[in-house]
């Protein structure tokens, strides 16, 4: 019986399934996402080439259909026109359908036709990589066999899912609605765990849509983006240059007053000031809740309404905003801490009005919120007039 032109322990399948996994996450993190999708990075050739022709062996995937589709995942988040989005279809269909929706959008060729410009346009991506993208997969399967024998029927099959499953599934399902969050985005993504080590440094989906356009995902001294290792190292060997990172907050204590500088780095970190906001309030909101003592009578869940203060205005359905108002009006508190953070959020929502005119909005924002009386905005007043 033929074994295969390798033969392996049993640890050794295992290893070498994992390690041939991984290359296709790298290719799909790298080149895929943050090259062709969003163009925070430029590849060589030989680099560029390489990722591609993985790909087609162990995925079938053509470029110009997952960058047109990832695209119009961020230009249309969480609305009905979001090709996977857990808010509109339910978790439950884009973990087990991921790959289904994926296949079901690629077939809509205005998508392909708005969002696919830029991508690889030569005559190996015409006639082979698209027009046979699944004779890619074919011969994956027949190599695979050839090195490993019968057991590289599974080696294959592991292949063949693994990115269905950890990318369509995942990254698009969980990585909407389960983990933590940095910046207060618009849509619901979350970081799954600040360590991007599995799905190649995709587990940090949060930081990515606050920075869309950053090659690094990683924000946090405690994240780490393994995609962005084999960058750096693609980087030294100069089979990769970076074009774009997230920007770096700088904080000047001794600054006292807002000026534009403030201006400019309170709107660059528009996601994170949110965020800070809502973690500063958030004992606060819990004690003022906890104090107003809600009856079950009223049908106020307490850690929605905790939930919707930390929301945009125009995030709410009339209902919740009903709700919510019946219990800002009850506390003076409530209401001063909401409605200092909308006002906060529509500084940077203001296009029309001069920057100096921002600025001294901006500046009269941290002196109404330092004579609220209410500590824990003051302290964060304090802190934002530091941003540089």
């Amino acid at each position: 019986m033929f074994t295969g032109l390798i033969d392996l322990p049993w640890w050794g399948y295992v290893a070498v399934t994992l390690l041939l996994t991984h290359i296709t996450i790298a290719s799909v993190t790298i080149f895929l996402h943050r090259h062709q999708a969003h163009r925070a990075l430029d590849l060589h050739p030989v680099a560029s080439h390489f990722f591609r022709f993985w790909l087609w062996l162990t995925t079938g995937t053509v470029t110009k259909q997952w960058a047109a589709i990832h695209r119009k995942h961020h230009a249309k988040c969480e609305t009905a026109e979001d090709p996977h989005s857990p808010v509109i279809l339910g978790i439950k269909k884009v973990l087990l359908q991921g790959a289904e929706l994926y296949r079901k959008e690629a077939k809509n060729q205005e998508t392909l036709d708005k969002y696919g410009h830029g991508t690889p346009d030569d005559w190996l991506e015409r006639k082979l990589y698209t027009r046979h993208s699944a004779r890619g997969i074919g011969l994956m399967l027949a190599i695979d066999v050839l090195l490993f024998g019968p057991i590289g029927l599974t080696i294959w099959a592991v292949q063949m899912a693994w990115i269905p499953i950890n990318a369509a599934g995942i990254i698009n399902g969980a990585g909407h609605y389960w983990g933590y969050r940095n910046y207060d985005c618009a849509d619901a993504s979350t970081n799954l765990v600040p360590w991007g080590i599995f799905i190649g440094g995709e587990e940090l989906h949060n930081n990515h849509h606050a920075f869309a356009t950053s090659a690094k995902l990683s924000s946090k001294w405690y994240e780490f983006d393994i995609g962005w290792l084999y960058i750096r190292t693609l980087q030294t060997l100069g089979l990769a240059q970076v074009k774009k990172l997230a920007p770096q907050l700088r904080l000047i204590p001794a600054k006292t007053s807002c000026d534009l500088e403030t201006l400019q780095a309170v709107i660059a970190h528009r996601y994170e000031v949110t965020a800070k906001y809502a973690k500063s309030l958030k004992q606060t909101y819990a004690e003022e809740i906890a104090r107003l003592k809600l009856q079950a009578s009223d049908k106020l869940d307490a850690a929605r309404i905790r939930q919707w203060l930390h929301l945009d205005e125009d995030a709410l359905t009339e209902q919740q905003k009903s709700k919510l108002g019946v219990v800002i009006n009850a506390s003076p508190t409530l209401r001063t801490a909401y409605t200092l953070r909308q006002e906060l959020a529509a500084i940077w929502q203001r296009s029309t009005v001069s920057k100096e005119q921002l600025v001294k909005q901006l500046e009269d924002w941290c002196h109404r919120a330092e004579n609220s009386g209410i500590a824990a905005l003051q302290e964060f007043s304090r802190r934002l007039r530091c941003y540089a």
